[in-house]
């Protein structure tokens, strides 16, 4: 039951951010659906193991934690960075795995699992924050701008003082 109450909760956030989010929240939408395809894939041909270090799921939890890291880097936005950090938690799992195998499967589970409760209200909350951002000031920059990303000649145009 758990796991339906979860994936609704996911699939509404997914579908709200795709709907009405920018482009970080839909990066984050893309990073997701990566990381559910690569679940059903591990559960699907039987590859998950809670009684010794999984390392299915840590190449996923290393995946999701690269690349919310990487959106927390670039996007003008403040939430990618708890993201960032509830994606690196499920790290700590697998390091206190390999650190002690007499560590219960339930609870390398529940280490691995927990914090992605978290995940679909924060992307909730954040493509409403868009949302109300843009009806506010009209616009919301998605990304950081870089000098590099500036034509040539704006970096030597700047505005003077007479």
């Amino acid at each position: 039951m758990r796991i339906a109450i979860f994936a609704s909760l996911l699939l509404i956030a997914l579908i709200y951010a795709v709907w009405k989010g920018g482009g970080p929240e839909r990066a984050m939408v893309g990073i997701a659906v990566t990381i559910v395809i690569w679940d059903r894939i591990l559960v699907g041909f039987g590859l998950v193991s809670y009684h010794s270090l999984d390392i299915g799921y840590l190449l996923l939890d290393v995946f999701g934690a690269a690349a919310t890291l990487a959106l927390a880097l670039v996007a003008y936005r403040f939430w990618p960075i708890p993201v960032a950090i509830l994606h690196a938690l499920p790290l700590l799992a697998h390091l206190s795995r390999a650190a002690d195998l007499s560590i219960s499967p339930k609870v390398y589970l529940t280490m691995q699992v927990g914090s992605s409760w978290l995940l679909p209200p924060l992307l909730i909350l954040a493509t409403w924050h868009h949302q109300r951002r843009l009806k506010r000031f009209g616009s919301d920059p998605s990304w950081h701008v870089s000098w590099r990303s500036l034509p040539p000649d704006a970096a030597s145009t700047s505005p003077t003082r007479s």
